[in-house]
């Protein structure tokens, strides 16, 4: 089954390489950021554009030529985040509703929009759902643990997805029932690719622990990684007491516990740039999880359409 798919706000591209692993074409991504399109124009063969999607007139006379079955995507997150103090709808907020307008003008069967979790108690979402719906879209709403879906990290990601024509809540047994009854570890996950068995992660508030074990899932990858500062002290729930045990993880680490392949280009920019793309990155296996289930349903929906078709002949 060939399905063309598009990523806009696509960044280095771990939902687009999720999605191809679950089987769709991928045939052209978006994405502002001159940084992350280049890292994704060095790992996909397909085009990459850096347009600017609030001009939804200009963004959606650009995507339509692809003719795209299914378009992806997570608008910025920077506005609903509960890091520091944000407007709750600011530009970025906006991006939303550019997402949701060039989708509906577009209209291919399905959509993906992803985000962080606490968008959806947001009214900027709500506005962006009346749109879909209005456009004719059933939408299955989903929050996702990340360790649940072969990513050893505990990344908690709001999911919503939209088919035309379909009733809403239709993909939520399948977006549940193919969840792992256990959460992944770093170790699981890595094997002896580390040579440390705890590593630092800089929390937001020293109220957070800061050290953990590889037999866990890691904590949400974010955008700084730093080293363990001469001030640091031990959090009762820091998974080891003694600090000569631990560092902090690499660069290339932290990409590996996001899921991206050994072999994922990271070329020609600065640690705190990669730092940054790094973190704001769909981790590749959620989102290969995502395409398995909507492929899955896909292909389900269409052998039943054949079967009724046989049954009126």
């Amino acid at each position: 089954m060939d399905m063309k798919l598009v990523d806009l706000f696509a960044g280095c591209g771990g939902l687009s390489l999720g999605m191809e692993k679950a089987g769709f074409n991928a045939v052209a991504a978006y994405e502002n950021w001159d940084a992350a399109a280049e890292i994704y124009r060095q790992n996909f063969n397909h085009p990459m554009y850096e347009v600017d999607l609030a001009d939804t007139g200009k963004a959606i006379k650009h995507i339509k030529v692809f003719s795209p079955d299914i378009i992806v995507g997570g608008p910025p997150c920077q506005d609903f985040s509960s890091a520091g103090k944000r407007k709750k709808i600011g530009s970025r907020g906006n991006l939303t509703l550019s997402y949701a307008e060039i989708v509906t003008e577009i209209k291919p069967k399905w959509f993906v929009m992803e985000n962080v979790e606490r968008i959806g108690k947001l009214e900027v979402f709500k506005q962006a759902k009346k749109i879909f719906k209005d456009a004719g879209y059933g939408l299955t709403q989903t929050v996702l643990d990340a360790s649940l879906c072969q990513v050893p990290q505990k990344r908690k990601r709001m999911f919503l997805i939209g088919c035309l024509d379909s009733e809403d809540g239709f993909m939520e047994a399948d977006l549940s029932n193919n969840l792992s009854n256990k959460r992944l570890s770093v170790r699981e996950y890595m094997g002896k690719k580390l040579d440390t068995e705890f590593y630092y992660r800089h929390a937001r508030s020293y109220a957070r622990r800061g050290i953990f074990s590889i037999d866990e899932p890691s904590p949400t990858v974010r955008g700084v990684n730093r080293p363990i500062p001469p001030s640091y002290t031990l959090h009762p729930g820091d998974a080891v007491k003694d600090l000569d045990k631990v560092r902090p993880l690499t660069t290339l680490e932290r990409a590996r516990i996001q899921t991206f392949p050994a072999s994922f280009k990271w070329g020609g920019y600065s640690k705190t740039t990669l730092e940054q793309i790094i973190g704001n990155a769909v981790p590749v296996n959620l989102g290969r999880y995502v395409g398995n289930c909507i492929m899955e349903y896909s292909k389900a929906q269409h052998s039943k359409t054949k079967q009724t078709s046989s049954y009126a002949v």
